[in-house]
């Protein structure tokens, strides 16, 4: 049953009989092995406010394997929860190959993972162009040195941090991995650079986290590999044959091959470097919303980003304070849009949160059940830290600073490259014809509609306010199949 363009037709016709018998995946099909899975799947370490992501060469396989076998014990499951720091790791295609995955082995990832996300037409599709094409990015481009890991560095103090980079560093460097460069990352904050909370409306996954409402509630197969997704599928991952894990590590295929399920417990880690202008974006601002003797208007500005993202600076929905903000309700994540919001008066349409997660918003049937639905099966776990001094209100400088995109989906295509095409990128999202995200689309003369009292605001000749400096798509194994990694053989 896996959910692949190359399903055969048996596969097929036991889905329409599953359907038809009206069978849904079994609790223990759902029920997450959280003590296999790393933790950053399941935890926001929000307690651990310091982090950096070395990113890694591997140069001699033989060591560098080792080396891995020694890192294992000190990778974070999902349980127990970790204390003082918490240390991730993830590759990319070429990383996993180098280590010593073969060429067959390799193709049971999917195709977007395998291809990578810095070729042209992938490009063109993310809108990674003119300033943001890889060819411009800082690492992860085709004129930088190839990654084939990142570490993710979690301490809950900066001497903490310091000293578990200089520890695994020594480990590395001797260990057959070289360094490429090291992504630095600020005191982790509850805002981001343009001043917002982040990170707010974040998916439960069914079989781990309890008490969430069937909104956010999520299958599991949606974050990691080997388990039922949405459709009541699993999703395509890689097998290895049994004879290549000699001690047994990785669990039996569960649709019944006698091959091993190198994928289970895993998840794509789609990682971005977004370089945010706050100059720019606060200069916009105040073009906008000037009074008629050109002063500025500061409640305005604050009131026109806030349309924007369609939340206010404390995370608040516009939808539950339309017109100032209110912390008490910035907790409150249970709202949906069409009922309440259908022609976008209080929550514009093009709000980057209102597209980024439209909730009921969207066909089929909107306000149903079904909009929900097809919602479920595009969400994303976001795990983003900002990088970057802050700016202070008035002041102006070039120091690069915005946020380490990071996400966690078992699909790449249908998951974070359909929201970010069809939803962020696209200036047709949900009946629009010319505006793209007005916070992160790819257009450097972008539109914003927002709604006004007693007529809209059109806002036009925006900026590109976001830029990428650098990305690549990893995959994260579970536990058990990092074992697997460091004891194979050449």
């Amino acid at each position: 049953m896996a959910e692949s363009a190359l399903s055969t037709l048996a596969a097929l016709a036991r889905d329409v009989d599953r359907r038809v018998r009206g069978e849904i995946p079994s609790a223990s099909q759902l029920k997450v092995e959280a003590e296999d899975v790393q933790g950053l799947a399941l935890r926001g370490y929000g307690a651990l406010r310091e982090g950096c992501y070395p990113l890694l060469h591997i140069d001699d396989a033989v060591r560098a394997r080792a080396w891995l076998g020694s890192l294992v014990p000190r990778i974070a499951p999902g349980q127990p929860a970790a204390q003082g720091t918490a240390v991730q790791i993830a590759f990319t295609p070429a990383g996993l190959a180098a280590l010593g995955l073969r060429a067959d082995e390799l193709q049971g990832f999917s195709r977007e993972f395998l291809a990578g996300i810095t070729g042209p037409h992938k490009s063109r599709f993310l809108g990674d162009v003119d300033e943001s094409a890889p060819e411009h990015w800082q690492w992860g481009g085709p004129n930088n040195p190839e990654v084939h890991a990142v570490l993710v560095l979690l301490a809950e103090d900066t001497p903490r941090l310091e000293q578990l980079h200089h520890e695994l560093r020594a480990g590395w460097s001797t260990g057959g991995c070289s360094e490429v460069r090291t992504l630095p990352t600020s005191s982790l904050g509850s805002n981001e650079h343009f001043g917002f909370a982040d990170g707010i409306s974040q998916p439960a996954i069914e079989g781990y986290h309890s008490g969430s409402s069937k909104q956010h509630r999520i299958k599991p197969g949606e974050f990691l590999l080997g388990y039922p997704n949405e459709y009541g599928l699993y999703t395509e991952r890689p097998l290895v044959d049994s004879a290549r894990d000699r001690f047994a590590r990785l669990p039996l295929d569960p649709e019944g091959t006698p091959r091993r399920d190198f994928g289970r417990n895993g998840t794509y880690l789609v990682f971005r470097q977004l370089r945010q202008n706050v100059p720019a974006f606060r200069q916009t601002l105040d073009a906008l919303t000037k009074n008629s003797d050109g002063s500025s208007n500061e409640p305005a500005q604050a009131r026109l980003a806030a349309q924007m993202i369609g939340r206010w600076p404390s995370g608040t929905s516009l939808i539950e304070a339309p017109y100032a903000d209110d912390a008490s309700k910035a907790s409150s994540n249970e709202f949906r849009y069409h009922h309440e919001d259908p022609h976008g008066l209080k929550c514009p349409i093009g709000a980057h949160v209102r597209r980024a997660n439209p909730r009921d918003a969207l066909e089929p049937r909107p306000g149903t059940e079904s909009s929900l639905e097809v919602n479920r099966r595009h969400r994303l776990i976001r795990r983003g830290r900002v990088y970057g001094a802050p700016l202070a209100p008035g002041a102006t400088d070039t120091e690069d600073r915005g946020l380490m995109f990071v996400v966690l989906n078992a699909n790449i295509t249908r998951q974070f490259e359909f929201v970010q095409h069809s939803w962020l990128v696209d200036p047709r999202f949900n009946g629009m014809y010319d505006e793209a995200d007005p916070i992160v689309g790819a257009r450097a003369d972008n539109h914003f509609a927002a709604p006004g009292d007693p007529v809209r605001r059109r806002c036009t000749g925006l900026p590109r306010f976001v830029t990428v400096a650098g990305g690549a798509y990893f995959f994260m194994p579970g536990v058990a199949a990092l074992r697997f990694l460091s004891e194979l053989s050449s």
